[in-house]
């Protein structure tokens, strides 16, 4: 369903990997990849997206560049060498791209990332303003120096964190949410009991897939769209 696209970003390009529903139409979703690359199971995600009726578009933020779930140390590699400011531009440009195409309607997408793409989900909705209108992080959250100026931060956010999870620690992920609601924010976070990091990917990576807790998180990450896209 999918196929590969170029899409401008401050001059240069970046790439991604696009799926359109076959109704020709639908609200744009920008799909932000784990830690492990523009994978095939983050492409399935935009395809799943949409079968659903959205048009969905993953950027591709390390420019070619993946690991297997064989190779932690790389994908570690990989995302702690990344150029936030970089990352910020693709995805920014990325939204250009979805709000411009000709299946697009509306005037503002939805986010939904995992694990990196969680914490990012989160950064770019704060940068973007009222261009991102939904925001769904799966096990991921910019905490501590890593958080964005959550001032322009308006879109509505419904995140899914587990409650075993070393990489983003629910009480600190929580902790946040209080901080961004008494902030005037709309902002909830679900931590699913006895699940690991990252419980939604389907490809098991950490032997954590939990398919009634991950369709539970699918299922409200739809229902979140469908509301506000």
């Amino acid at each position: 369903m999918g196929e590969t696209v170029e899409f401008g970003v401050n001059g240069t390009t970046a790439g991604g990997h696009l799926a359109v529903p076959d109704s020709g139409s639908g609200p744009g979703v920008l799909v932000v990849q784990e830690w492990w690359g523009l994978v095939p199971q983050i492409m399935r995600v935009c395809d799943r997206l949409a079968d659903e009726g959205f048009v969905a578009l993953a950027p591709d933020l390390y420019h070619g560049e993946m690991a297997t779930h064989t190779e932690m140390d790389k994908a570690g590699e990989l995302m702690s060498t990344l150029p936030l400011d970089r990352a910020a531009r693709d995805m920014s440009g990325a939204i250009d791209h979805l709000l411009a195409h000709e299946a697009t309607v509306g005037d503002a997408v939805g986010v939904v990332g995992f694990c990196m793409g969680g914490m990012l989900t989160l950064t770019i909705a704060a940068l973007e303003g009222d261009r991102v209108a939904a925001a769904a992080p799966f096990y991921g959250a910019p905490l501590g120096d890593g958080e964005p100026d959550w001032s322009g931060l308006t879109a509505v956010v419904e995140g899914h964190m587990a409650s075993d999870d070393g990489f983003f620690p629910p009480d600190a992920v929580t902790a946040l949410g209080e901080r961004l609601r008494d902030a005037g924010r709309d902002v909830t976070f679900h931590v699913y009991p006895d699940t690991g990091h990252p419980f939604a990917n389907e490809d098991d990576p950490f032997g954590t897939y939990d398919e009634v807790a991950a369709a539970t998180a699918w299922s409200r990450t739809l229902a979140l769209f469908r509301a506000h896209l």
